[in-house]
């Protein structure tokens, strides 16, 4: 039998439950909206990046799209399929391929950016103004504070 302690908050009231929760729905409104569009919501990131940064090498996508270098090339060869990216050795280095948006893949990114800004803005309208501005600085601060070791 297991002994609950009173001292320990119940699992649902710890601060990574309440977190995560709140990162699943955001994650679930996305790909719903997303799905519209056939895309998932890491191939939207993915373009969404590259929409800011074209001719990015697939470790850097993953780099900044928080994911792993397998996952992005999994990813780059889905919206490759799709005709939404083209992929072409690097001028700099020959075993490098840079990706660069397809002129149907920046029409894409658009309409899935635009669909995930109401997701987001659904988000921001049940907070005021200044409990936005909080809510960013607690999570980047929460952030920093777990990225920090002693």
């Amino acid at each position: 039998m297991t002994e609950h302690s009173t001292d320990q908050p119940d699992f649902h009231d710890r601060l990574g439950h309440a977190i995560k929760r709140a990162e699943q729905a955001l994650i679930a409104e996305k790909s719903r909206a997303l799905r519209t569009v056939d895309l998932t919501v890491p191939q939207y990131v993915a373009l969404l990046v590259l929409q800011q940064s074209s001719g990015m090498s697939g470790a850097q996508l993953a780099r900044e799209c928080m994911v792993t270098p397998q996952t992005m090339t999994t990813i780059l060869t889905n919206l490759e399929n799709k005709g939404l990216i083209s992929r072409e050795t690097s001028s700099l280095h020959q075993k490098v391929l840079v990706t660069r948006l397809t002129r149907s893949g920046r029409a894409l990114a658009r309409k899935a950016d635009t669909l995930a800004r109401g997701v987001e803005q659904r988000l921001a309208d049940a907070l005021s103004t200044a409990e936005q501005a909080q809510l960013r600085s607690l999570l980047e601060r929460s952030a920093e504070a777990l990225r920090r070791t002693d």
